[in-house]
């Protein structure tokens, strides 16, 4: 959201389109003033595996920057892993997560916060925008 609390108007030199070039320019002088930072969504996840598959599952989900919560034992020798991981890191985790238990796993995830991007991931980000802006 942008509020406006002061502006000239001059009756020869004042037109829409001036007055659109000069907020677009504030804006971008105003972001990048501001030192933006990027955010990404986190989720909790509780991922239900066969015991067997929690070594697998656990290193899986550190590999993806997620933190692992915790663990709950069910019947039937399933174990429930609970954490919280970056949403760009297990958008497609559902054929994964049937790899390695041989369609025996589920999940669920539901959006926790946001948090900083690490810089390292930020200059991936950065880098392939710039590419595909390059590209157009």
């Amino acid at each position: 959201k942008v509020s406006i609390y002061d502006g000239k108007h001059h009756p020869v030199d004042s037109k829409e389109v001036a007055f659109r070039a000069a907020g677009r320019e504030a804006f971008k002088d105003g972001v990048k003033n501001a030192k933006p930072v990027l955010l990404e969504p986190i989720v909790n996840m509780e991922v239900t595996v066969p015991a067997e598959n929690v070594g697998d599952i656990t290193g899986d989900l550190a590999s993806k920057r997620g933190r692992v919560q915790g663990q709950d034992i069910l019947a039937g020798n399933f174990i429930v892993i609970k954490a919280q991981v970056p949403l760009s890191e297990v958008t497609q985790y559902n054929s994964q997560l049937k790899s390695v238990t041989g369609g025996r796993g589920s999940y669920s995830m539901t959006l926790s916060h946001y948090e900083l991007v690490p810089p390292n991931v930020q200059q991936q980000i950065v880098a392939q925008y710039t590419k595909k802006k390059v590209s157009e």
